[in-house]
């Protein structure tokens, strides 16, 4: 089996990614947590054989961080297929908060007085090697239940692969209680390498520089071109985003490496709010949303829910890819509403502008 180097010279020669002196840095790293694996788990075999007991064998994890497109996604998938270890996992950070916040949910109703320790163990016992993308911490729930819990998975001898848009020091900045979160900042540079992946470029934004945003009308044509975008910038099988809003869940049903895609009912056909689609913002750099419709006093509910969409995404710098069956202009231009759509157009043409999102400067349209 080819090496994580030799994957990507591999890539690098038939053109599918451009040779970086940064990506090949944390290859390197990369190639070094592999080893440690493939030593820790000879020594574990080894020392199971000679005490014929289970031995936990601690290998120090990787933490990779940089900017936003800069390969980490990219670079975790090359490592995941390479590990030389049965028992792995790879996942979405916020899909792996969710499945801990429902299995101690479910061992809470044992009547255990604490619950992490089990679910911990059960992890542990189906992954010897857990690889999570795009670590975040943005609620105190999880920033209350993740110290202890990576706490356990080290402990049981789980090796942890992780990347993010942030190094360690600024998770969770300015939460709520974040005091209580510092012990986890501590803990991560003791039990995982910190490695930074420097480089600047970001390579899915590339990708589709001046590109179109948006499509009209909504026909086959359009479907095809945001297939493609989705590809280039979700690179990959989609998994379920689940929101989490006062005690309701919200459920998008495409979601990788940032990018979300969903079609306009799914998400202005519910009843969803502004704080709805604000913690949507949080979670998602780029919103692709297919086949809005003509607008009118007959679907003002929908309508509504759009404005306060658009609101939300333009507000928090996410960016839009569309399709639709009108022009921004042409989208509601009558009934209960129309007048106050106007925003919104102006919202939706400068949100295609080229670099749109790129600055924290809005106009205030």
């Amino acid at each position: 089996m080819n090496s994580i180097l030799e994957s990507y010279n591999i890539r690098v020669a038939d053109g599918r990614i451009q040779a970086d002196r940064d990506q090949l840095a944390a290859v390197g790293e990369l190639e070094m947590l592999a080893s440690r694996i493939k030593d820790g788990s000879r020594d574990s075999s080894l020392i199971k054989g000679i005490f014929s007991r289970k031995t936990n064998s601690n290998v120090k994890g990787l933490y990779i961080w940089g900017s936003v497109g800069c390969g980490k996604s990219m670079l975790m998938d090359m490592f995941y297929e390479k590990a030389p270890i049965e028992r792995k996992s790879r996942v979405h950070f916020l899909e792996f908060m969710q499945s801990i916040h429902s299995s101690l949910h479910e061992v809470r109703k044992t009547g255990v007085s604490d619950a992490i320790p089990p679910v911990a163990k059960e992890i542990s016992v189906n992954s010897r090697l857990l690889c999570l993308d795009e670590m975040q911490i943005e609620d105190i729930a999880d920033a209350m239940i993740v110290g202890r819990l990576f706490a356990c998975l080290f402990d049981s001898g789980v090796a942890i692969c992780t990347t993010a848009n942030k190094a360690p020091e600024r998770l969770y900045e300015n939460g709520l209680n974040r005091n209580l979160f510092l012990p986890f900042i501590d803990l991560l540079h003791e039990k995982m390498t910190v490695h930074r992946l420097a480089g600047e470029t970001d390579y899915r934004q590339n990708r589709i520089m001046g590109e179109r945003k948006y499509f009209c009308p909504a026909n086959e044509s359009a479907d095809q071109e945001m297939d493609r975008i989705w590809l280039a910038l979700a690179g990959g099988e989609p998994t379920t985003l689940v929101l989490k809003v006062t005690g309701r869940e919200v459920g998008i049903s495409r979601f990788r490496n940032g990018v979300a895609r969903a079609s306009f009912w799914e998400l202005c056909g519910q009843p969803l709010g502004p704080g709805d689609y604000l913690e949507l913002a949080k979670y998602v750099r780029v919103l692709m949303l297919d086949e809005i419709p003509i607008l009118s006093r007959a679907n003002y509910n929908e309508a509504r829910r759009f404005i306060m969409l658009i609101d939300a995404l333009y507000d928090s710098g996410v960016k839009l890819f569309a399709s639709a069956d009108a022009e921004p202009d042409k989208l509601y231009i009558e009934g209960e509403g129309a007048f106050a759509f106007q925003r919104t157009v102006s919202r939706l043409q400068e949100m295609q502008s080229f670099g749109w999102g790129e600055s924290e400067t809005r106009s205030m349209a």
